[in-house]
């Protein structure tokens, strides 16, 4: 086992070395949001793990049903092999003040450098690398001198972490989802009327064009995925309001947004009474823009899920935009498609911009 773990040091020197070593590597393997954590048994059984547990695998905000932002798996270093290590995401925890079994194996991946460095200095509790032991793989090592130290850095950085891991795995996403090309009659039409641009993926289908209001669609066997964009003229700060926010997309969704083309008087509500609707303040790469997320229904109650817009305005040319993605599949879990909404959205731009979510 201690020859195993040294093959991941060396492996660490040459992904840092060699561009060109991930070419040779067998393609990283597991499902998207999926991170092996690896750490000794007893931190895992102790405050430790449970921080860690309960940061992993925080219910990502806005689904209708508890489904953790990652579905992480703690595994014993002692019991690591060629399976596990080739998985996408793998986490290694460590303090110095453990003398356990698993504890020592990945100790032993720290150098003496890196060993001083945590006995001397604190600042530092994490360390990344890319294709470690398998093409499109991302590692990181999260090491303190002690249990302590560790759980404070847990506790004033934990959402960081969250959100390495979450771009990383949106990074993936973005690389495979617009792989088989994007629906360019979609995008020029945006361009044309609306002077904004949206990557939408091939397999969406265009539902609805009217002036100021666009639906693209796609309808699948066990879910059906939408994305619209309203636009409106931009009058004051008011319009970002949640409030306002709620009462402008119920009104877009009453006019434009049925459930079924053959019952005109069948339409998408927001839900505020039995769920939260969230937003937050967020910089659009320079523009001011509220990011909004909750449930929909349907006037007759018969279906619903989750959606995720972002409205922002262009001073330039008086225009307020509102963009959203919202899914319907009652009978799988949607964390991943949410995610796979989060990616396009964010390739939307005002004209004249290289704006995006951030």
């Amino acid at each position: 086992m201690r020859a195993l773990f040294l093959l991941l040091i060396a492996a660490v020197a040459l992904s840092c070395n060699s561009g060109d070593r991930s070419a040779n590597l067998p393609k990283a393997a597991g499902a998207t949001g999926d991170i092996y954590l690896f750490m000794d048994s007893a931190q895992w059984k102790g405050q430790v793990g449970k921080a860690m547990d309960s940061l992993f695998n925080q219910d990502m905000i806005g689904l209708p049903r508890p489904e953790g932002i990652f579905r992480m798996s703690w595994v014993d270093p002692r019991k690591m092999n060629f399976v596990l290590k080739q998985r996408r995401n793998l986490i290694f925890v460590v303090t110095l003040d453990q003398t356990g079994p698993g504890a020592q194996l990945v100790k032993n991946l720290l150098t003496e450098e890196q060993v001083h460095q945590l006995e001397s200095d604190t600042s530092k509790f994490t360390e990344t690398y890319k294709d470690v032991y398998a093409r499109g793989q991302q590692v990181m090592f999260i090491f303190a001198k002690d249990q302590a130290t560790l759980l404070k850095k847990l506790q004033k950085n934990g959402q960081k972490l969250i959100a390495f891991f979450d771009k990383v795995e949106r990074d993936r996403m973005n690389a495979t989802l617009f792989s088989a090309g994007t629906v360019t009659g979609i995008s020029d039409w945006l361009k044309k009327n609306f002077q904004v641009s949206l990557k939408v993926p091939y397999g969406y289908k265009l539902v609805m064009n009217e002036p100021d209001f666009l639906w693209a669609r796609q309808m699948n066997v066990d879910d059906d995925r939408d994305i619209f964009i309203v636009r409106t003229e931009y009058t004051s700060v008011d319009q970002f309001k949640k409030e306002n926010l709620i009462r402008f997309r119920d009104d877009v969704a009453r006019k434009y947004l049925f459930e079924d083309p053959e019952k005109p008087n069948s339409y998408l509500i927001t839900e505020t009474e039995d769920a939260p609707v969230i937003t937050r303040e967020i910089n659009f790469n320079g523009h001011y823009a509220v990011e909004i997320r909750g449930l929909w229904l349907t006037n007759t109650h018969t279906m619903g899920g989750p959606f995720l817009g972002y409205a922002v305005s262009n001073e330039a040319t008086g225009k307020f935009y509102y963009v959203e993605g919202f899914l319907y599949g009652p009978s799988k879990d949607l964390r991943e498609l949410m995610r796979q909404m989060e990616v396009v959205l964010a390739t939307f731009r005002l004209e004249s911009t290289t704006a995006s979510v951030k």
